[in-house]
């Protein structure tokens, strides 16, 4: 059965993904076809940014072979992970540095609702001006 990950926004079906509990290891080619993160001697690197594996926990994160256990690592850069077996779907959030980062710049980002006669308006419409956002729940 294939699987479908989430990651940074973007779904990628993997054929050859193994999941193992709340584990999933993938083959560093499906690694980098689905996060753009690939393994290298100096730990997992995208772009000119490397993360090194943590002493000690080597078989923790890479398999024989150099499958990576893209949850484990997910969860040491602090990113939520949530999955459902059932539809063998995987989802990674931003890590809360990058979220905190977001909510200390103050900016919205950019949404698109409609109005009461159905025109659709988008925050990006008003930049420049002041805008009042309010918002509420039913829960």
């Amino acid at each position: 059965m294939s699987t479908t990950i989430i990651y940074a926004g973007e779904a990628t079906t993997i054929a050859d993904a193994h999941a193992e509990g709340d584990q999933l290891w993938l083959s560093p080619a499906d690694l980098r076809r689905a996060t753009g993160w690939e393994l290298k001697p100096e730990g997992v690197c995208r772009g000119e940014v490397c993360i090194p594996i943590p002493p000690g926990r080597q078989s923790e994160f890479v398999r024989a072979g150099g499958a990576l256990n893209l949850a484990a690592f997910a969860r040491h850069l602090g990113q939520p992970v949530v999955h459902n077996d059932r539809h063998a779907t995987w989802f990674f959030g931003e890590s809360a540095a990058a979220r905190t980062a977001t909510l200390r710049s103050l900016k919205a980002p950019d949404f698109t609702l409609p109005d009461l006669d159905g025109n659709l308006h988008s925050l990006s419409d008003y930049r420049g001006r002041k805008v009042l956002l309010l918002s509420w729940a039913s829960w």
